[in-house]
């Protein structure tokens, strides 16, 4: 199917986006469209903008924490003690 079967096409703009890796890609848009402030690049997924010699900074991944770390985080060393010493005396049914 061309162009004749579908009519003309819409006017379309190229945009340069550039990300932290130096990828460059370049989607493009209706030319009345209102082109994004980033794009996802498509090699390795990080933000990109259209300056290229300041593209946006990869985001910051925090490291993977484990359910224990998390409790670490609420409760003092203390708390542990009081709440593990309640729950043993309760299976010894000293409670």
């Amino acid at each position: 199917m061309g162009e004749a079967e579908r009519g003309e096409s819409a006017p379309r703009l190229r945009i340069s986006f550039w990300c932290s890796n130096g990828h460059e890609t370049q989607p493009s848009f209706a030319s009345d469209a209102q082109v994004p402030d980033t794009w996802d690049c498509p090699r390795c997924g990080f933000p990109a903008g259209t300056d290229q010699d300041n593209p946006p900074d990869p985001p910051r991944t925090e490291p993977y924490k484990t359910h224990l770390a998390y409790v670490r985080e609420r409760r003092s060393d203390e708390d542990g003690e009081a709440i593990l010493a309640e729950a043993l005396a309760k299976l010894r049914g000293e409670l």
